[in-house]
């Protein structure tokens, strides 16, 4: 264990990468000492703009650096899977962009590699690391609302001109589901505890060759053991909404799960304990920040803690959501449902 900055290099220049850096500035336990991209002009371009002290022109080449500790991943989702291996057997830790994998089995080779080189591997959703989701946890696990029976959650956002945008390129694992629905469903496997036993799916799909297409929206029904449910949406051709309501036995709760929060704008945590005709609603008031600076710092102390028994719940989680990811699909393309 070390009180010194984690050392990690940005393997890409996408624009969300710009917000983990921004996020990121004022972080005194992680230092952003490298950048990589394509080509070394825009590797460059990136590390003058954030004070980077390394550019580099491939991912390879940062992956070499000994100097680096980590490696955050933000590249399009079907490069997660190879490159985090590649960090994994150069000795760096990981913190991967969600979704994790596009396939279970890549997400356990990715999980493989990281233990076969005793690094930590952390998928990232900002929202996770919210003092929001910690008290919103704490209370639906803590009986506020009772035993958790349900949950409706839906995230959508108007694409608009979506041209050669990565997010309608099936070979990049583009789509609703992948981009956003990955939000609501692993929403449903914090809450529940477990992934569901049956799911069923049905999509719109960009183009009238499924094969060929994207799913632009895409409506889940998602059952658990003990008749619980979840009931999931999520589409690039709606207007935004990122809401989600959890039903308990003797309760309920409102959420808008933000990624990032602030004092103008902290997210919706509204709190029913009993039934909502009955009882006085309860506006929960938490801390907020950015929540890519939340989930740096979560993986920084996961890796200078050696946290192993935190990063095994956080593997359960991540391998529940890529399963349940891969049964949704398959489900959307069968129009049939599909058993866990």
């Amino acid at each position: 264990m070390t009180s010194a900055p984690l050392s990690i290099g940005v393997l890409g220049a996408a624009y969300i990468a710009h917000q983990f850096c921004n996020g990121n500035r004022k972080n005194k336990d992680l230092r952003i000492a490298a950048v990589a991209s394509r080509t070394l002009p825009k590797a460059k371009a990136f590390a003058k703009e954030y004070g980077i002290a390394k550019a580099y022109g491939s991912y390879e080449a940062l992956l070499q650096d000994p100097s680096i500790d980590a490696i955050y991943i933000p590249l399009p989702n079907h490069l997660h899977a190879e490159w985090a291996i590649k960090a994994a057997a150069h000795g760096k830790h990981v913190l991967c962009e969600k979704p994790l994998a596009l396939h279970v089995d890549e997400a356990k080779a990715m999980f493989a590699a990281a233990e076969a080189n005793g690094v930590i591997l952390l998928e990232g959703y900002p929202y996770w690391f919210q003092p929001h989701m910690r008290e919103l946890l704490a209370l639906a696990h803590g009986g506020a609302i009772g035993k958790v029976q349900g949950l409706e959650a839906r995230f959508s956002f108007s694409l608009m001109n979506p041209g050669n945008n990565i997010r309608v390129q099936p070979e990049a694992g583009g789509g609703a589901m992948w981009d956003l629905g990955c939000y609501v469903v692993s929403l449903s496997r914090l809450l529940m505890g477990q992934m569901p036993e049956r799911v069923m799916a049905t999509p719109v799909w960009s183009g009238s060759d499924a094969a060929q297409s994207v799913d632009m929206s895409i409506l889940m029904s998602l059952e658990f053991s003990g008749g619980r449910s979840a009931h999931l949406s999520c589409a690039m051709n709606k207007s935004y909404e990122r809401s989600a309501t959890v039903f308990g036995s003797h309760g309920m709760m409102e959420t808008s799960f933000p990624n990032h929060s602030s004092r103008k704008d902290p997210g919706l945590l509204r709190l029913w304990r009993g039934a909502v005709n009955m009882v006085p609603a309860e506006d929960v008031a938490v801390a907020t920040g950015d929540g890519f600076l939340f989930e740096a710092q979560a993986f920084t102390d996961l890796v200078r803690h050696r946290d192993f028994a935190a990063m095994a719940q956080a593997k359960a989680a991540s391998l529940d959501i890529a399963r349940t990811l891969d049964a949704i699909n398959a489900s959307a393309r069968t129009g049939k449902a599909v058993l866990l």
